[in-house]
């Protein structure tokens, strides 16, 4: 195992299966302690196991804990976080990647069901990066780490559906793309105090790709290839953002899908015509020439990627 993050701390939610358990397992190869947040929810929030996240730290042998609180509820992401201080002295590194789902087309969909995602996927995020970036601040003032503290990081894993959208994801399109944003705003926040703050959109093989209900033909394909995809790639990559090489790295959003990496273009101006009064059809008129040719299809991810990497890991 190499040591990278020897003497950082991380908490990962939603850590014991998948995506999750693909980040803590790198993080804590590298050499970092590691608290497992997850309380062994099915993919749509119901139900709990708490031997999934005990299964998974005892698999770890050393340096790792198991929070199994539900994160839901409002203090749990703080109680995470203050188990990582008196279990191993602090947080360097938190990691939002607890999510639930509960699809429905938005003319079906029940409000209760969709608060229920937000609160998870959105403000459970929030509550912990909140609650991170206080204590992080401390520890920048108290020289943990070394003179300049270069060892906070905060990863938000997104999806894809934030930004392209998908059939019936109303509340989880919802929150990631809430989530983008939230990168944003504490990436600015937390610049002065050293902490890169970025996310993450992944593609592998977990219980939401399985969970895939195709529309079309080409959303079969892109199901049965992303199912052969290890989300070991994305882990690796999370390490390397929580690493001393990307300190300088923040208020980025990234894709991993296989051995492929991606950095996404995020939203500014692309295209603007100006007009004093006119009609409806000077504005029509400048709409049709100026901006049609650059509109972004209608089309989901799965529709948009058609090609895909090598798939075996190295």
């Amino acid at each position: 195992m190499s040591r990278e993050l020897s003497g950082r701390v991380a908490l990962v939610t939603g850590g014991a299966r998948g995506i999750g358990a693909a980040i803590a397992t790198a993080l804590w190869k590298r050499g970092a302690s590691v608290v497992v947040a997850d309380n062994g929810t099915g993919i749509d929030g119901r139900g709990e196991d708490e031997n999934v996240a005990h299964d998974f730290v005892t698999g770890l042998h050393e340096r790792a804990v198991a929070f199994t609180d539900d994160l839901a509820e409002p203090g749990a992401p703080r109680h995470a976080i203050e188990l990582a201080q008196s279990a191993f002295g602090g947080l360097d590194i938190l990691v939002n990647n607890a999510a639930i789902l509960r699809d429905a087309f938005v003319f079906k969909a029940e409000m209760d069901d969709y608060e229920d995602v937000l609160q998870l996927n959105l403000v459970a995020a929030f509550e912990a990066i909140r609650s991170a970036a206080a204590l992080m601040r401390e520890q920048a003032k108290s020289g943990r780490g070394g003179e300049r503290y270069a060892w906070g990081r905060i990863v938000n894993v997104v999806s894809t559906a934030g930004f392209y959208g998908n059939y019936g994801q109303a509340a989880y399109a919802s929150a990631k793309a809430g989530l983008v944003g939230l990168t944003r705003v504490a990436a600015l926040d937390m610049a002065r105090t050293g902490v890169a703050v970025n996310a993450v959109a992944p593609f592998a093989a977990t219980r939401v790709t399985e969970s895939i209900v195709p529309q079309n033909d080409a959303q079969a394909a892109y199901k049965d290839e992303a199912l052969a995809v290890d989300a070991a790639y994305v882990g690796r990559f999370v390490a390397f953002l929580a690493s001393d090489a990307a300190q300088r790295i923040s208020g980025q959003l990234f894709g991993v899908r296989g051995r492929q990496t991606y950095l996404f273009s995020q939203p500014r101006p692309v295209a603007q015509f100006d007009l004093e009064g006119g009609s409806i059809e000077d504005v029509d008129a400048a709409v049709r020439t100026t901006f049609e040719p650059l509109f972004v299809p209608l089309e989901t991810d799965l529709e948009a990627v058609s090609a895909w990497p090598q798939l075996t890991p190295r």
